[in-house]
């Protein structure tokens, strides 16, 4: 399958993986491969003793950014929840995975760097029904931008 235009954007499949390579086995140049998308979606989001709520501020094949003040340690696992706008949570087009903190911006008051503060989640375990629904959300944003 060959790459495919939409708009502007370029989204290549094999890029924003779609294979049945799980987005956890790939290496850091291959992650950055996948395409980030500018999004701004709410998402709900539970560790074991946490059930908060935040926004995505990019999202990719293989993982998302979320802007919090409070994230969560590296390596936390995350139930993450959330929809395209216009999408009702717990209906149709709703997206439920499951994701692993892999880095943190500290919130840090008064610091000049402090612009995004927030927690990078790599996915984990994607079936393919989710992943095609993430391709989908990711190729509509693309699209849009």
């Amino acid at each position: 399958m060959g790459a495919k235009a939409k708009g502007d954007a370029l989204i290549d499949p094999v890029a924003v993986g779609d294979s049945p390579i799980d987005a956890a086995a790939l290496s850091d140049a291959e992650r950055r491969r996948a395409p980030r998308v500018l999004v701004d979606l709410e998402v709900d989001y539970a560790s074991e003793d946490n059930y908060l709520f935040a926004y995505i501020t990019d999202i990719s094949a293989t993982g998302i950014f979320i802007r919090t003040t409070t994230p969560e340690a590296p390596g936390t696992h995350l139930n993450l929840r959330f929809a395209p706008h216009g999408q009702g949570r717990g209906g149709e087009g709703e997206i439920e995975v499951e994701g692993e903190v892999i880095w943190v911006n500290p919130y840090r008051p008064g610091a000049p760097d402090n612009l995004h503060p927030g927690m990078g989640i790599r996915f984990v375990g994607i079936d393919d029904e989710v992943r095609s629904d993430l391709l989908e959300l990711i190729r509509r944003f693309a699209y849009l931008s």
